[in-house]
Parts: structure tokens; C-alpha cells; sequence
């Protein structure tokens, strides 16, 4: 089973408590884009075995969304943080290289 940290009540919740919202840091695309950039958006998706950035929701908690860094085979949490961040913290990327010396961002 899943457990994350919220990074903004402090609660470690297990999956059950949260909802999965996608692919973290996805691009936007709006009015006056092109077709393809916005059919990227709807319906292209990175699904990696690997560590995959993804954004959950605290539903049963403080309802805030955040975002996560975890392992898709292993299941294996690296951490979370703040849903207004544009990536992810220096730490959480030295406790991935730390297992994962070739990941890249």
C-alpha cells in the first residue's frame, strides 16, 4: 500500500485517504494553441516503469492537492511536495539519484 506525507497537514496518509490526479508538471496548453499541443495535453501521458512525478489530492484530510515522486514498479515513495512548485525539490531528487544515478527530471 501507498503512503505519502502531505506536505501541507503533515499527515502521513495511505492511498485510500487520497485521490490520484496524473502526471505532474504537464504543460497547459489554451485558446490559440495548435490542435496537436492540445491533443498532447488531453491524451498523451507518460506511463513509465520507473520513477514517475504524479499529483494526489488529500481528500480525507486537508483536501489540498500536492505532488509526489514515486517509484511505479516498487511502489517505493521518494517524497512530496507543494502543488505550486514548478519542480521537484533538490532533496527528493538526491534521494531518487541516490537509487537512480541516471533519472533524469
Amino acid at each position: 500500500m501507498l503512503k505519502f506525507t502531505c506536505p501541507y497537514c503533515g499527515i502521513e496518509a495511505s492511498e485510500t485517504e487520497l485521490a490520484a490526479g496524473g502526471e505532474a508538471h504537464l504543460k497547459r496548453y489554451g485558446p490559440g494553441s495548435s490542435e496537436q499541443d492540445f491533443e498532447g495535453y488531453l491524451f498523451l501521458r507518460k506511463n513509465p516503469k520507473g520513477v514517475h512525478l504524479e499529483r494526489w489530492r488529500h481528500v480525507m484530510g486537508c483536501g489540498k492537492w500536492f505532488l509526489a515522486a514515486r517509484h511505479t514498479a516498487t511502489l517505493e515513495v521518494f517524497g512530496t511536495y507543494s502543488a505550486q512548485t514548478h519542480e521537484p525539490p533538490a532533496e527528493i531528487i538526491e534521494n531518487i539519484r541516490a537509487k537512480f544515478p541516471e533519472w533524469q527530471a
